[in-house]
């Protein structure tokens, strides 16, 4: 049931102008930031963070909210134009929007890709505003054994989603709920695994493993090597000169393919819902869909060029947060990094993420879904104002970018706490995020782990301080359906695994 409610409330505290200013500025940041190769929607989410400490709570969520949604159309720019996703969100679209840039059409695959982008936030917000408060009712009939056996769930699905190998994607979310662990055990006061260093008694700060392990791990990749032949060239094709876009005649072509709109934005947006996933792998699965289900285009044709290539890709990019959020404010579980950080963002504002979120604090989530709203109608006419402008930044050297971000990153695991060991940590935790990508080693679900670990643990604490009898976890109909999803998940993730190894063998 679609909550007007909600939206009422949300627009009584959005429509003022010093938010409306806040999200306008959150919107070109994430532009701005998201086009730049290599710096991804989570760094920049993570950089916006502190300064939304000294904001009210409205002013602090609407933009995060404006830099989310930004971002996930920012990547488009480098993308498109040189052939470089701005984010790994992006990667779909360099396939055709580069093509049709070097086919002399560079202001029209921009401007399909914007229109793409628009429709396909506004389609998952839909989706979002009807579906989250009914699993949130749904939610608040589950009990401790049920948000374990979610938790276990949602465990699996980070782990056979991302990465290219199962067995490293578990291992990934095993050395997450390890770092959970690290600190005082918050029921029984004993420390755990601080090895007799006594700052580690308070544990290691969730938003110091998300910084260290995306932002400064990528940082310290970024400096490795110098740039290759591939990417001097890249620099080469720069697009320069005027870039017109062709407004009506893009809008037209987007709206001219509705089935591939629609189907790519609602697989973003259950991809997007799927804890750990986000807009990399819908960008890839909402394009290859479109390439395997096309009535007008033969599959051949994609990749040289064509818009449906580009309307499929940005729709399933941009549709993946308003899927993200479903989880996150109906469950109190992230749909992915992003909406961690925006998580700790309402924590540190004292308010607690998860089914009672609604009820609780129902104003703060109306502004979350008409935020969200009023962030795609900035980011559709940002992105047509200054798309020429963003390509500028795109090119900073890194000798500039580098320094800039990595004192910002400092500065953000400082200021939480004031503590200067959290600095320390931050770089020791990017070094252990660094060794991830150098070994193929997925992320998120060190992330996850990080997020989920002290849920479930606190969940499993207190199903069995009810009762100690286990069985409770499989007769629970709920906590079984659960259970039983996790096990198709690994399954599936196992034969998915034996079956591309299979397949690249008969290759050879």
């Amino acid at each position: 049931m679609f909550r007007f409610d909600l939206l009422l409330l949300g627009i009584a505290e959005i429509m003022q102008f010093n938010v409306l200013l806040y999200m306008l500025i959150g919107v070109v940041g994430g532009i701005v930031l998201a086009a730049i190769p290599g710096f991804t929607i989570t760094m920049a989410v993570i950089l916006v963070l502190p300064f939304t400490f000294g904001m009210a709570p409205i002013e602090g969520i609407a933009t995060m909210v404006a830099v989310y949604v930004g971002g996930m159309s920012g990547g488009l720019i480098t993308a498109a134009l040189i052939g470089i996703p701005g984010t790994p969100s992006a990667v779909a679209t360099t396939f055709d929007g580069h093509p049709m840039v070097k086919n002399g059409e560079p202001g029209k695959a921009l401007a399909i890709g914007i229109w793409a982008s628009t429709f396909g936030s506004f389609l998952s917000m839909l989706i979002m505003v009807t579906v989250a408060p009914q699993i949130a009712d749904f939610a608040l009939q589950m009990g401790a054994w049920e948000y374990f056996s979610l938790i276990v769930f949602a465990l699996t699905i980070v782990a056979s989603l991302t990465g290219d190998s199962f067995l490293k994607g578990i291992i990934s979310a095993l050395i997450g709920l390890l770092i959970a662990a690290i600190g005082v055990d918050p029921m029984t006061a004993v420390s755990r695994f601080t090895f007799g260093f006594g700052f580690l008694n308070a544990g290691v700060e969730f938003l110091v493993v998300l910084i260290g392990v995306y932002a400064a791990s990528q940082l310290y990749k970024e400096l490795e090597f110098s740039p290759d032949e591939k990417t001097k060239k890249a620099d080469e094709g720069l697009v320069t000169g005027d870039i017109s876009l062709d407004i009506l005649s893009s809008l037209k072509t987007v709206i001219s393919q509705p089935k591939n709109l629609i189907r790519s934005s609602i697989l973003g947006t259950i991809v997007g819902a799927l804890p750990g996933a986000g807009g990399s792998i819908a960008n890839i699965v909402a394009y290859d869909q479109a390439r395997k289900g096309s009535d007008t285009q033969p599959a051949e044709k994609f990749g040289t060029g064509i818009p449906d290539g580009v309307v499929a890709s940005e729709a399933g990019n941009n549709s993946t947060a308003g899927g993200a959020l479903i989880p996150t404010i109906a469950l109190g579980i992230p749909g992915g990094a992003i909406t961690a950080v925006m998580m700790a963002a309402l924590m540190v504002h004292g308010m607690n993420p998860g089914p009672m979120l609604i009820e609780n604090e129902p104003a703060m989530v109306g502004s979350i879904f008409v935020g969200f709203f009023i962030s795609t109608l900035l980011m559709l006419m940002v992105q047509i104002i200054g798309a020429r402008l963003f390509l500028r930044v795109s090119t900073l050297p890194k000798y500039i970018m580098i320094p800039s971000v990595l004192s910002l990153c400092a500065v953000g695991s400082y200021v939480l706490n004031s503590r200067i060991t959290d600095i320390y940590l931050l770089f020791i935790i990017g070094v252990l995020g660094y060794l991830f990508q150098k070994f193929d080693f997925a992320r998120a679900p060190l992330i996850l782990g990080v997020i989920l670990g002290p849920i479930g643990e606190t969940n499993l604490r207190r199903a069995l301080m009810h009762d100690p009898d286990v069985t409770l976890f499989f007769t629970r109909p709920i906590s079984l359906f659960f259970l039983i999803l996790a096990v198709i998940s690994m399954i599936y993730s196992v034969r998915q695994q034996q079956s591309l190894k299979g397949g690249l063998a008969e290759d050879e």
